[in-house]
């Protein structure tokens, strides 16, 4: 753990987080859905919104009263922190923003859309010691857990591999005027919304990722953001990686690890429910033998609680999440690497 790491933020109150929801739609509310009621160390006790009277009916029954503007939010002293479920290209100018006033952030992914901007807002956090995190749900799942473990205490052997994609009707779901449509909100296609999640999972068990050549295109519709998307990576540990999303077909998501000595799965057709994995090991004393993968059930949780009360636990400790150089911003560097990869047509690395 680098200097930056150890950082310690302001405290935070030893009592529950009071949190405001800033962007009420269907994955705002699903993450308010979570916690309220369910949870003893956050709570959401205000909410922004474009469109209040969408709103209005679960704000009532959730005992959350909208105020005028996000800038209002800021202004409230009773208010601990805010969670962002807001477009993309607002994200980083509403983290320095609350930093600023003094209010810790949860934005969901990505973190910015570019790797200077969302620099800036963890820069920002930094300084002025509030807590970010960003919403990256896959990190609390068992089954990624476990083979994070599995590759630390060398049950899969050396990593080699990764290989992973994440697809579904994105662009079906959107008229053309909506946000999501938007080719500056949505750079690199799928891998804005979708692919960002694998990038972090990949991040997560190997490390940095030195390279990458990617190729994005837009095939199934005449408008809208790129709905084929595909990327070869470099990690700097040496192991080498697949990321594919094709927002433009059925619901689907996989991501697969090999190792020297086996290789686990995981994958289905929802990702917020709680995974199962299968593994197969090879046998070293005969390597002729096709052998048969083993599933692995966990117990049930609820992610979106899990990283939304991590984030309210490291408030009440003072304890720094996204910092300067750490995953968080290296997963926008990856995306603008695959952005100006597409572009290019060629090989590109990622700054660190």
């Amino acid at each position: 753990m680098n200097e930056q790491q150890r950082m310690k933020i302001h405290p935070g109150k030893s009592g529950t987080v009071r949190a405001a929801i800033i962007g009420m739609g269907n994955w705002g509310l699903n993450l308010v859905n979570h916690v309220q009621g369910k949870s003893d160390v956050i709570r959401f006790v205000a909410g922004a919104t474009r469109t209040p009277a969408k709103a209005g009916e679960f704000s009532r029954k959730h005992d959350i009263p909208i105020q005028p503007s996000f800038e209002a939010v800021l202004a409230d002293p009773s208010i601990d922190a805010v969670v962002l479920a807001t477009p993309h290209s607002v994200h980083t100018e509403q983290i320095v923003a609350a930093a600023r006033a003094g209010k810790h952030v949860f934005t969901e992914k990505p973190l910015g859309l570019t790797l200077e901007d969302s620099a800036a807002a963890v820069a920002a956090c930094a300084e002025h010691k509030v807590t970010l995190a960003v919403g990256y749900n896959w990190r609390f799942q068992p089954a990624l857990q476990e083979i994070a473990r599995m590759l630390a205490d060398g049950r899969l052997g050396k990593l080699l591999h990764i290989e992973g994609n994440f697809c579904g009707p994105s662009v079906y779901r959107f008229g053309r005027d909506h946000w999501r449509q938007d080719r500056d909100e949505g750079p690199g296609g799928g891998m804005t919304g979708r692919g960002v999640h694998v990038v972090d999972a990949m991040l997560y068990l190997a490390g940095a990722i030195d390279s990458v050549y990617a190729q994005s295109f837009r095939l199934a519709q005449d408008f809208g953001i790129d709905d084929t998307t595909s990327m070869l990576f470099r990690f700097k540990g040496g192991a080498t990686g697949y990321l594919g999303t094709i927002i433009a077909s059925a619901e689907t998501w996989r991501m697969q690890v090999f190792g020297s000595k086996g290789w686990v799965e995981v994958g289905d057709v929802e990702h917020l429910t709680t995974w199962q994995m299968k593994v197969c090991y090879l046998d070293p004393a005969n390597v002729f033998v096709k052998q048969k993968p083993q599933v692995v059930a966990f117990d049930t949780i609820s992610t979106e609680r899990a990283e939304l009360e991590h984030f309210a636990r490291a408030i009440q400790a003072g304890q720094a999440l996204a910092v300067p150089g750490g995953d968080e911003v290296h997963n926008v560097a990856v995306l603008d690497a695959i952005v100006d990869s597409a572009r290019k047509g060629a090989a590109v690395s990622v700054p660190t």
